[in-house]
């Protein structure tokens, strides 16, 4: 597979300018990719608060309750690798707009009254979120192409703040509705069609451009010159990535984001409970943790517009392991004094490690299909990767008795985590 020096950190081309219609505003483009992203992490979060009815409800055990939350994840991975070939078939907008509605739907399969339901509704998502994880980088380098690593810091944060949003509302909505969890989960079936609706003019944008791209070509007339030719030739033109599988750079940016993302979910599920097992107080071990998830929402927004900025992002990558290995050597040794330090370092570097790893998928490739078909294998590495975390962390304390030897073996991938994010951030461009 070739590997080339890239002299500028995003390509354009083939890569058009908005087309003069309505529907192509690049407004509505905007509203639609930010009520999109809204949706990628909010009826994830939501569920957590309400893990302990769920497992009243249906007598669940401790570990049945705990796929609750690993059965999504784990089938993110899954279904990542899937998605180039349904972006490829259907188009990238046709895509998005079954996914947030088949999201939607999974999120009310999950608050039938069926266990069997639940964990189907947790597969259903899961699938739904790995095509949206793995469409929205090439989509945004395709339309955004010299803007591509700024928008990436713009939809990864919105993700993240419909997943604060989600984890803050849901006992409130549980409350204000009076129908217990179910009422509350079911109501973030409203975004996913919002955000459909909102979504649909970008498919009927997409279909005008592709009849008057085959019209053109019918009568055998040139086509018209303009943004709506360039990109529908651009869709055409595009050809994945020979060898993707065997490139080193794919997989240093496949566990990139897979350690940091097993680092995320671990501390997601565990890290009140580690405040707690300390001595904190539980209310202010959780004020700890939503406070963390806060400050992701800045790393979030400003690291992929620095790495943006940069031709080299090696140095970034190995300061947000950096800031990983930091705020968990702070739990591990002084994990109630300096629990508030530890959360808001441990917040700029999960969340910047996010913005970075999504950023490497539209930096490190030429085209908006490369884009696609990276995001596939990396997201798919990752989110496998990232469901044995949970799990893992659980095993290892209950065979250890305590939380020392789950939080070495974090730095330990801490510092792997640099080492991938070094090879990760080079100036090269797979293709």
């Amino acid at each position: 597979m070739a590997v080339t020096r890239a002299q500028q950190p995003v390509a354009t081309t083939s890569l058009p300018l908005p087309v003069r219609t309505r529907l192509a505003h690049p407004a509505l483009l905007l509203t639609g990719i930010l009520l999109v992203a809204l949706n990628m992490r909010a009826c994830l979060a939501a569920v957590s608060p309400m893990v302990g009815e769920i497992q009243r409800t249906f007598g669940l055990s401790a570990t049945a309750s705990g796929l609750i939350t690993t059965v999504p994840v784990l089938f993110q991975g899954v279904g990542a690798p899937l998605t180039p070939r349904l972006t490829r078939r259907f188009g990238t907008e046709r895509v998005v707009l079954g996914a947030v509605l088949v999201l939607g739907a999974g999120v009310l399969l999950r608050v039938l009254p069926s266990v069997a339901a639940l964990y189907a509704g947790c597969v259903v998502i899961g699938v739904a979120i790995a095509v949206l994880n793995v469409s929205m980088p090439g989509l945004v380098k395709r339309e955004f192409p010299d803007r591509a690593a700024a928008m990436t810091g713009v939809y990864s944060t919105t993700m993240l703040v419909g997943a604060t949003l989600a984890a803050g509302l849901s006992v409130p909505l549980e409350h204000a509705l009076g129908g217990g969890w179910q009422a509350s989960l079911g109501t973030w079936s409203l975004l996913a069609l919002i955000a459909a609706v909102a979504w649909l003019p970008q498919v009927l944008r997409s279909r005008q451009e592709r009849a008057a791209a085959s019209g053109a070509a019918a009568s055998g007339a040139a086509a018209p010159a303009g943004p709506a030719a360039g990109r529908v030739a651009g869709r055409v033109a595009e050809k994945p990535i020979e060898g993707i599988w065997r490139s080193p750079m794919a997989w240093q940016i496949s566990l990139f984001m897979g350690i940091s993302s097993l680092l995320v979910y671990t501390l997601v599920a565990w890290m009140p409970t580690i405040l707690a097992d300390h001595g904190m107080d539980r209310g202010e071990a959780g004020l700890v943790f939503a406070f963390s998830n806060l400050v992701q929402v800045a790393g979030a927004f400003l690291v992929p517009l620095l790495a943006g900025r940069m031709t080299r992002q090696r140095g970034l990558a190995v300061a947000m392991a950096g800031l990983n290995g930091l705020g968990i050597a702070l739990l591990l040794i002084a994990p109630v004094s300096g629990a508030w330090v530890s959360a808001t370092i441990l917040g700029v570097a999960q969340g910047g490690s996010l913005g970075l790893g999504l950023a490497f998928i539209v930096l490190r490739t030429g085209s908006a299909a490369g884009a696609a078909q990276l995001g596939g294998m990396s997201q798919a590495v990752g989110y496998l990767v990232a469901a044995a975390g949970p799990v893992g962390a659980g095993a290892l304390h209950q065979l250890t008795g305590g939380w020392t030897a789950t939080l070495v073996l974090m730095l330990v991938l801490a510092t792997v985590v640099g080492a991938a994010g070094w090879g990760a951030g080079r100036n090269r461009t797979l293709g």
